[in-house]
């Protein structure tokens, strides 16, 4: 009769699993439907105080974006558990507003409404995670929600190429038609999320109690790791820079290398891209020590940056075509971008058993990521660095890929140390 139960709670435990990672996976790519149309977007030609209209874009959604993690940083971390269905909502309501108000303001003046198209945007994330933290299936879950942001930039991407071709819409409507598209679903996709049900006894068990973190509870975790989270805090700044910046000019890039009207490419690239990193992060969860799967994690990292750098290093040497060169430096800075978001600060809460939630710490990461993107974006400009997005972005891959090694050995070594220390001796740390 125990083992009859304990079969029929495991299959439960795995729908749920499977279920809530489908959801998710599903929530997030319809919210980027919001985010990333604009991207396809060229605005050849145009300028403003000597700067490209599309980089005045860019950055403005960028600031908005990691002003919001900012923000987010209390924000999630405080989070409680009734509503977040509608904050998504209107989040997205607002973000969606804002492309309206693009077309419809005529250009310099609609520049600032990219801000309030990402500031509503970048706390989504954390929200949707909420939902799905502290389960023995999260880095499963996570992983899903995680490969989300790679397949969803190069579908999203490819339905706007798609409606700007089909449609002949002018570039400046093409954000708001993208998010027309995605509004349904993704007001079917929230209910289906806040069916997920809570984590089990088993769970909290395992994985620890996720609980909302004051701002005293934010101060004493930041004092007990403070070596680590800024090793780990840098690893992610260089990642998400890369990414970011491919992100957003990818389109640039594409055709400085000739895919002209080619919606497909972006589906092309991302698509393995997704299935990959899907499965190395997903099999994750058949690593139950908690401690291992950190120190797993770390290797993951630098093994992503050493693709980056070699892939990028062999396309510069025209050793490597366009088409598996974007691709294999997407699979790379992937692999050091994902772990953040469903492995690294998931198990490192769990191997400390330190109460909290994983959202305070992806936003600190994440606040400090997209500044440093804004940061490339304007001296770039203002330094009148006139290399073509390619070359720029391929030298500057291979300089951070270095840096990222470094840090995660660094951070390697910190977080060992700290295991080796009974719970007594780091808890004597405490403020």
């Amino acid at each position: 009769m125990t083992k009859a139960i304990t079969r029929t709670q495991s299959r439960s435990q795995m729908l749920v699993a499977l279920y809530a990672s489908i959801v998710t996976f599903l929530t997030y790519a319809t919210v980027y439907g919001f985010r990333k149309g604009f991207t396809v977007c060229t605005f050849e030609g145009m300028q403003f105080l000597g700067i490209g209209y599309k980089t005045w874009l860019v950055v403005s959604q960028v600031i908005g974006y990691a002003s919001s993690k900012f923000y987010g940083i209390r924000f999630i971390a405080e989070l409680k558990k009734i509503g977040r269905g509608r904050i998504i909502l209107l989040l997205s309501g607002i973000s969606w507003l804002s492309l309206l108000l693009l077309a419809l303001i005529p250009a310099p003046y609609n520049i600032i409404l990219m801000f309030f198209n990402g500031f509503p945007l970048g706390m989504i994330w954390g929200i949707v995670f909420s939902f799905v933290e502290g389960r023995r299936a999260t880095d499963f879950i996570g992983a899903a929600l995680s490969v989300s942001f790679i397949f969803s930039s190069g579908f999203v991407k490819t339905v706007a190429e798609s409606l700007r071709i089909h449609y002949n819409l002018p570039e400046i409507w093409v954000p708001f038609v993208t998010g027309l598209a995605f509004s349904l679903p993704l007001v079917l996709f929230v209910f289906l999320l806040e069916k997920i049900p809570p984590p089990s006894e088993e769970d909290v068990d395992v994985r620890s109690n996720r609980v909302p973190m004051p701002r005293e509870m934010r101060k004493r975790f930041i004092a007990v790791f403070f070596t680590g989270i800024v090793a780990s805090i840098s690893i992610y700044v260089f990642s998400t820079l890369f990414r970011d910046i491919r992100d957003n000019f990818i389109a640039d890039m594409w055709k400085e290398m000739g895919y002209v009207n080619q919606p497909s490419i972006f589906t092309k690239t991302e698509t393995p891209i997704t299935i990959i990193i899907l499965a190395l992060v997903g099999s994750m969860i058949l690593v139950k020590n908690n401690f291992r799967a950190l120190r797993y994690s770390h290797y993951f990292i630098m093994l992503g940056f050493v693709i980056t750098g070699i892939s990028t290093l062999l396309f510069v040497n025209q050793m490597l075509n366009p088409f598996w060169w974007m691709t294999l430096v997407g699979l790379g800075l992937y692999m050091t971008y994902i772990p953040f978001n469903c492995i690294f600060f998931e198990r490192l809460i769990a191997t400390f058993k330190f109460p909290g939630n994983v959202g305070f710490l992806i936003y600190v990461a994440d606040s400090f990521g997209y500044l440093a993107s804004v940061a490339v974006l304007i001296t770039k400009e203002i330094l009148h660095i006139r290399l073509k997005w390619t070359t720029f972005y391929s030298y500057g891959v291979m300089i951070l890929s270095i840096a990222g090694i470094i840090g995660a050995i660094i951070s390697l070594i910190y977080f060992s140390g700290k295991y080796k220390r009974s719970n007594e001796a780091w808890t004597k740390e405490l403020p």
